[in-house]
């Protein structure tokens, strides 16, 4: 089976620090899966709103998450201090991808500790039908 592999931008111009707190911590004694989309959820929220958005308000439309991909690099831990970058790319009529970076700091050096990506759909809640990329979530995404 061919693993997942992520590209990033050249350049994050957004990014969020989020302290591991213990109910972030699985049996195995470090975030996992779950934990991981939990926090770049957030991460999303805050780049959104950065832009004056939130997921069901976008430029006139909403969004949803149609996938997701997880490049797992390193484990973190309870108390360690995750940076997430976030940046828009891939955008097409309906849809655009959010990456992710994921770090935290371990022995004084920077160490990348996930990799992700989420494909996001523009939709009306309302119609409960795919809706096109307005222009201006294009424009003010691609810039933040």
């Amino acid at each position: 089976m061919a693993r997942v592999s992520i590209d990033f931008p050249v350049e994050f111009r957004f990014s969020t620090q989020i302290t591991i707190r213990i109910t972030d911590i699985n049996y195995g004694g470090h975030g996992g899966n779950d934990t991981v989309l939990a926090l770049i959820h957030e991460a999303r929220m805050q780049f959104l709103l950065r832009s004056g958005y939130t997921e069901m308000k976008c430029g006139g439309t909403g969004l949803i998450m149609a996938d997701a991909a997880i490049e797992f690099k390193k484990e973190f831990f309870y108390a360690d201090i995750v940076t997430i970058s976030v940046a828009a790319i891939n955008f097409s009529k309906i849809s655009f991808d959010l990456v992710y970076k994921m770090e935290k700091q371990a022995e004084g050096k920077t160490v990348l500790v996930a990799k992700v990506k989420t494909s996001m759909v523009c939709y009306d809640y309302e119609a409960k039908k795919i809706a096109a990329c307005p222009a201006e979530v294009i424009e003010k995404l691609s810039a933040a």
